[in-house]
């Protein structure tokens, strides 16, 4: 069991659910990579999606597009990512979860990229543009490494799809919540809450929503058919402005203490 599963058998058994902020790594900085972690641990994460920048990103929302934008200006690479994370696993114990598309993996190295993000201990990659048909592609690598590959549902998946893509996993369903980009939503109508209920009747590994969700009542309202939520966006934003007050307390939504009130 790695620490992707430990940490949702956790949440399970204390009936919570998870928070997962994402990051665009390089963003105000590659050197402050390991205190951005830090500082979004002690406020509560289950586990931090780090982004890596790219050019041509094809899920991402102008909010998340502009941090790639300021990353790569400040010359962020995959390889300098790989070495901040690997300073900050000494210092943070909760999952890392990377999140890059298939071109990077390529140009590192496909076998080298795997073995090197284990030495740095991370625990899961999301490739948004790796469709299980390619899977082959770089999935033995990643699993002899340790690393979980983190997939992906939508909207329009069917059902049997669904099952195929969770039952090939161990740490998380992450099950996107909009037809489109990540950004901000003002609200998500039922359609996506009878989404979230399908996956979870077929889904043996936890099922986390994620993309549009940016306030203390969506995360609230969509973690009650769920196991919980990645806010990207929201995150990002705040974390530009350096707003840490603010970043506290919106990541204290899901926290017991904050609930009974």
């Amino acid at each position: 069991m790695n620490r992707i599963e430990q940490s949702f058998k956790a949440l399970n058994e204390q009936n919570r659910k998870a928070f997962i902020p994402y990051i665009m790594a390089g963003d105000g900085g590659l050197n402050i990579l390991p205190e951005t972690l830090t500082t979004l641990e002690k406020f509560g994460a289950t586990l931090i999606e780090v982004g890596v920048p790219f050019s041509d990103p094809v899920a991402d929302g102008p909010t998340i597009q502009q941090a790639g934008i300021r990353s790569l200006q400040n010359g962020t690479t995959l390889r300098g990512i790989i070495a901040e994370l690997t300073k900050a696993r000494g210092v943070v114990s909760i999952p890392i979860v990377l999140m890059t598309y298939l071109n990077p993996i390529y140009s590192y190295g496909i076998s080298t990229f795997a073995k090197d993000l284990a030495k740095a201990g991370v625990d899961g990659c999301i490739i948004p543009d790796l469709p299980i048909e390619e899977e082959d592609l770089l999935a033995a690598e990643l699993e002899n490494a340790g690393i979980e590959l983190i997939r992906l549902v939508t909207l329009t998946s069917p059902r049997e799809r669904i099952k195929e893509i969770s039952s090939r996993g161990k740490g998380f369903l992450y099950t996107v919540t909009v037809k489109g980009i990540t950004g901000t939503r003002n609200e998500f109508d039922q359609e996506v809450v009878e989404f979230l209920k399908r996956v979870k009747e077929v889904s043996p590994i936890p099922v986390v929503a994620g993309f549009g969700i940016s306030t203390e009542s969506q995360i609230k309202e969509l973690t009650t058919h769920c196991d919980g939520v990645i806010v990207g966006s929201k995150i990002v934003d705040l974390l530009n402005k350096n707003d840490i007050n603010g970043l506290e307390s919106f990541m204290s939504v899901l926290k017991p203490e904050k609930n009974i009130r």
